[in-house]
Order: structure tokens, then C-alpha cells, then sequence
């Protein structure tokens, strides 16, 4: 088992029966960001913030600075002579995640002009390429934005990761990989996604940002 796997499970015991779907959903993820995929993310209320969180991780520097190579790097100073070097050295690798929460006209336009249970389905539906992932969020597995948003990315060609609850609701039928830990309530639930959002994080720094 992966270390920081390990650790997790170390933490959180009751996560040992998520590990098969963790570590499928890490393959999921290391095979798109390889072949130059992005990430796309959706949630309501406290799993909009996950969302959010999961981005923050990924596009900068989470347990490690992520320097940029050598080779680019000596392209920004031949661009830019004198600045580029530090330009460079204030830039961190990162891995392309798109939390789609945070297009607030977007989102409120769609929701009036349109329909509020459509508002994820059309940011998949314009973001997403074969290849892409979506995670989505719902502790419920019921949230009928989220599952129109699912639906548009199975037709699209995305591989898709849902993090909910214990029974799974409906995404478990709509995603790849779902990871249902094994709690009911609500709070209960978005406690244990945060270690393994984390956890995924860290797996995919250090397999694409070596120290």
C-alpha cells in the first residue's frame, strides 16, 4: 500500500473498505493529468468548499514547492532577460483542476435562463474533453445537479469520480469510480472526504512533482 495511503487509513480505520475505489480513482486521475487532461469539480454547500479545496492543492504547491524544470525556466529568461529567472521561480507546477462552483454569473444566469439542475451540466458540457475527469461531490449521491453533470460527462467522454455516503445514491450507478465512505450524516461523511481528497493529492504531487 502507498504510504500516505497508509497513513490515512492509520487516521481513519473506517476508510480501509474505501481503499480498492481510492486507488482506482488515483489511476483515474494520474492517467488523464499524464496524457494532458484537467479535472473538473462540482458540489452544493460544504462539497462546493471541497471543491474549491481540492483545486487549491492541485494548481500550486501542496507538501512540496514544485520548482519549475530547468529547461523552463531558462525559457522565461531568454523571453524576458534579467526578469525571467525570477518570474520563473515564483511559478510552482501544477496539475489543470477547474472547480465549477466559482462561475457565479455563469452559474446564476443558467439557473434563471435556463434550469438550476442544468448549471454543472453545461460548464461539463463546455469544459469537458475525452479524457478529462469529473469529481463530483454528494453526500446524499442524490443531488440532481450533480447527476445532470454526471450524465452530460458520460456522454462526453469524461471518466468520472463521485465521493458520497454509505448507500451511494444514484451517481454510484453514473460514476467510474464511487467512493462511499461509510458514514450517513451528512457532517459525518464530508469529514472522512477531506483525508481522502488529501491523500490523492499528495499521491499525484509526489508522482508528477518528485522531491
Amino acid at each position: 500500500m502507498n504510504a500516505i495511503l497508509r497513513l490515512m487509513t492509520t487516521r481513519y480505520p473506517e476508510l480501509n473498505e474505501c481503499l480498492p475505489d481510492i486507488e482506482l480513482g488515483y489511476e483515474l486521475l494520474y492517467n488523464s493529468f499524464h496524457q494532458n487532461g484537467k479535472l473538473l469539480l462540482c458540489g452544493n454547500g460544504g462539497s462546493a468548499a471541497d471543491c474549491e479545496h481540492v483545486v487549491g492543492e492541485l494548481m500550486k504547491g501542496f507538501m512540496s514547492n514544485r520548482p519549475l524544470p530547468a529547461l523552463v525556466s531558462s525559457q522565461f529568461e531568454r523571453e524576458f532577460p534579467g526578469e525571467g529567472v525570477g518570474l520563473a521561480e515564483r511559478l510552482q507546477g501544477a496539475l489543470p483542476a477547474i472547480s465549477l462552483i466559482s462561475h457565479t454569473a455563469l452559474i446564476s444566469a443558467y439557473a434563471n435562463d435556463v434550469a438550476p439542475e442544468m448549471i454543472f451540466a453545461q460548464q461539463v458540457y463546455g469544459y469537458g474533453r475525452p479524457g478529462d475527469v469529473l469529481i463530483a461531490f454528494s453526500t446524499s449521491g442524490n443531488s440532481l445537479n450533480v447527476l445532470r453533470g454526471l450524465q452530460v460527462a458520460k456522454v462526453q467522454g469524461l471518466k468520472t469520480i463521485g465521493f458520497t455516503g454509505s448507500s451511494g445514491g444514484k451517481m454510484k450507478s453514473l460514476c467510474d469510480v464511487t467512493i462511499c465512505v461509510p458514514w450517513e450524516r451528512t457532517s459525518d461523511i464530508q469529514e472522512r472526504h477531506l483525508p481522502i481528497y488529501h491523500a490523492l493529492c499528495s499521491m499525484l504531487e509526489e508522482a508528477f512533482f518528485p522531491s
